[in-house]
């Protein structure tokens, strides 16, 4: 049986390139039997990356059987995971989140978890030397992975050792990182085609502060106003994607990375409560910009509070 590879549901681009390349080098270099494979359609950059590289789209499962052999990168909370994972035989996870919990696993297991800001950073550490023998299209993934979760290094998650993987990768493939930047950036930015449903939850994880529940949405664009042109229909659709999602609020950031600031959607009191309480906002309308939040990791999640 296959060992499965895969990330988090509503994959982005680090939870589809590195199932990816951890399944390469399963193959390559270790002799395996693996499959790259997605948790729900990727996003709009990570659909650019697959096309830019010329590589195929992963098989989209819902599901996962008992005893399924598997590999969990880009994430280690189960609620971004298929509900049957706790019956799959996990066999190693590789993460740059905090420890959630709540995981478990038919025996010991491989588990490296990482300050990076990049899954794609620690797989190509975890190869050694066999990292310098990745074809063009794993070099290209891997890159994109590390300019997507340090939005160009401007996030504030990205390290030292990102910043030289990335530029290394770059220099091996004769890419501009400037250059390619703006092109997945634009990717990213283009929403057009996405419904208001879909953008809430196109990048988003479950959070609970205080015993509310919430699904935290974050858009990344250089093109704000794509998004912010559509808030009044976005924020309607806020209590119908709760209600089907099972959380009670959704909370979105749209951050715009070429101003470094996000702009919250305050649809009402709770959202304002919370926008106070957790970034000491004023807030005196429908929407609250917030200079320098860029991360959801590091800058949105472990100050949220009501």
């Amino acid at each position: 049986m296959s060992t499965l590879v895969f990330g988090h549901k509503s994959p982005d681009t680090d939870s589809t390139g590195s199932p990816i390349l951890w399944a390469w080098y399963l193959n390559e270099a270790k002799g395996g039997d693996a499959e790259a494979v997605l948790l729900g359609e990727p996003s709009t950059e990570a659909a650019f990356m697959l096309d830019k590289w010329d590589l195929p789209k992963p098989r989209i499962i819902d599901g996962i059987k008992a005893g399924q052999p598997c590999v969990i990168v880009d994430t280690n909370n189960p609620s971004e995971l298929p509900e049957a994972i706790n019956d799959a035989d996990v066999q190693a996870i590789i993460d740059h989140h905090k420890l959630v919990g709540g995981l478990e696993t038919k025996g010991p297991i491989d588990i490296t978890m990482r300050p990076l800001a990049c899954t794609a950073t620690i797989m190509i550490d975890l190869m050694g030397d066999d990292a310098a023998k990745m074809p063009k299209a794993m070099k290209g993934a891997a890159l994109t992975c590390i300019l997507s979760d340090t939005l160009e290094f401007r996030s504030p998650t990205t390290t030292a050792h990102d910043r030289a993987v990335a530029e290394r990768l770059a220099d091996d493939l004769g890419v501009s990182i400037p250059d390619y930047a703006a092109e997945m950036f634009a990717a990213k930015s283009d929403v057009s085609a996405f419904s208001d449903a879909e953008l809430l939850r196109m990048d988003s994880k479950e959070y609970e502060v205080a015993g509310t529940k919430f699904r935290v949405s974050v858009l990344e664009t250089t093109a704000p106003e794509m998004v912010l042109d559509r808030k009044a229909n976005l924020m309607d659709s806020m209590t119908k994607v709760a209600a089907e999602d099972g959380v009670d609020q959704v909370l979105l950031f749209v951050v715009d990375i070429l101003r470094e600031e996000a702009t919250l959607l305050v649809p009402n009191d709770v959202v304002k409560t919370l926008a106070v309480k957790s970034f000491g906002a004023s807030v005196s309308g429908d929407t609250v910009v917030l200079p320098g939040v860029m991360s959801r990791k590091k800058q949105i999640i472990p100050h949220l509070a009501l």
